[in-house]
């Protein structure tokens, strides 16, 4: 008899990867797709990583490394935390996983307990509710509006604390919206936790050098709260290094010990040579992400501009990330031909099927009214991405 156990049947698929999967079947099929769902840059590992990765392999770099990551490694997370964001930490306050997705979910299963809340600022990244039910904890939804820049304010945060809340998870520079909370709005919401000591911050800042206002701010820089910070972050964005599984997680000693534990009986450290490449990013020049950076803000400017001009979506500047997400509802219930979009999902398989543009329905992020379009692609792409999307938004009526 085949049956899945309930906790995996409670999962929900992920709707980005879903989305990824379909339009590379299109694609498979001879279709040109302009793929605007994937959440990763289009740059190539940078050489002098690289070129780190393949003299780890020839000097034989190739066996178990300890559960938390080699020393050096984390010994180069220290010294960043130091020098880019004024942190003190000490190596046994760091954990390496395999990518900052491990981090996130190694912080929940070490600190939710059955029952327990885990405030989720909306729109969200979907894993986040899905890792909290993995927990047996219970997601809590709290709304941020467009006109908001999608971020949430104090009293909204009081509001959804009760006694049973373990956790708050922030992400700035967000996925969807590529929000950034400054620190000022850092500091407001800080000043509410503070009389609820129970309540974890779990900040996830793994777009930190994604960031177009000049100043990435973290939770963890104010000395009043930092103990019950987790930093989350790793080199999948920053340095173009997705596929090499390297993430990490900076924290109390004591929530370092228990995800140790637990990352010690089902996965085990990282692969070695990664580590040694993301000690090369972390240890080497710099200019390589600078440069990134700058592509990507030019790449926001022009989607947001070309966006803008497409009737009916309503379209904020994010200040940071690489995702674009605008509010379509004013499309609901427009038909093309027997074709009736209800929802945000809907209309990005429209887009998929008749534009063949791939982008991912707001539903799962917890915005139904929204959805969200990836700049990491080059100009060309999204100038011909977004005269597709308003040639087919315009059939509807």
């Amino acid at each position: 008899m085949e049956q899945l156990s309930e906790r995996l049947l409670a999962l929900q698929p992920s709707a980005t990867l879903a989305m990824s999967q379909r339009s590379a079947e299109l694609k498979a099929q001879g279709i040109d797709v302009i793929n605007l769902s994937v959440g990763e840059p289009d740059f190539n590992t940078p050489d002098h990583i690289k070129e780190a990765a393949k003299k780890a392999i020839d000097e034989n770099w190739t066996l178990y490394s300890p559960v938390p990551g080699y020393m050096s490694l984390r010994q180069a997370i220290v010294a960043k935390l130091k020098r880019e964001n004024g942190l003190d930490y000490k190596p046994t306050e760091i954990l390496v996983s395999n990518g900052a997705k491990q981090s996130v979910c190694n912080v929940l299963m070490a600190l939710v307990s059955k029952g327990d809340e885990v405030i989720i600022p909306a729109p969200y990244w979907v894993s986040y509710p899905q890792m909290v039910l993995l927990a047996e904890g219970t997601p809590v939804s709290v709304e941020a509006k467009i006109e908001a820049d999608f971020k949430i304010t104090p009293a909204q945060l009081e509001a959804a604390i009760t006694p049973r809340t373990r956790a708050i998870i922030l992400c700035s520079p967000s996925n969807p919206t590529g929000s950034v909370y400054t620190r000022a709005e850092l500091e407001a919401l800080k000043d509410v936790l503070l009389k609820y000591p129970r309540v974890m911050v779990i900040a996830d800042e793994i777009y930190e050098h994604i960031n177009y206002i000049g100043e990435h701010a973290s939770m963890a820089s104010f000395p009043d709260i930092k103990d019950r910070c987790v930093i989350i972050n790793g080199v999948s964005k920053a340095y173009a290094m997705t596929g090499w599984r390297i993430g990490f997680m900076a924290a109390a000693e004591w929530v370092v010990k228990g995800c140790n534990k637990l990352q010690g009986q089902y996965t085990s450290g990282p692969a070695s040579m990664s580590q040694k490449a993301a000690e090369a990013a972390w240890n080497g020049p710099q200019e390589c992400v600078e440069e990134m950076r700058v592509a990507f803000q030019r790449r926001k400017d022009l989607i947001v501009r070309l966006c803008r001009e497409v009737p009916g979506l309503e379209v904020n500047d994010p200040a940071g990330a690489f995702y674009l997400f605008p509010k379509c509802s004013s499309y609901f219930g427009k038909k093309d031909g027997e074709r009736t979009i209800n929802t945000s999902t809907d209309l990005a398989m429209y887009l998929l099927d008749v534009a063949h543009v791939a982008t991912v329905g707001g539903d799962d992020f917890g915005a139904p009214e929204c959805f969200r379009m990836s700049y990491a692609t080059s100009d060309e792409n999204i100038v011909e991405a977004i005269r597709r999307i308003k040639e087919a938004l315009a059939r509807l009526k």
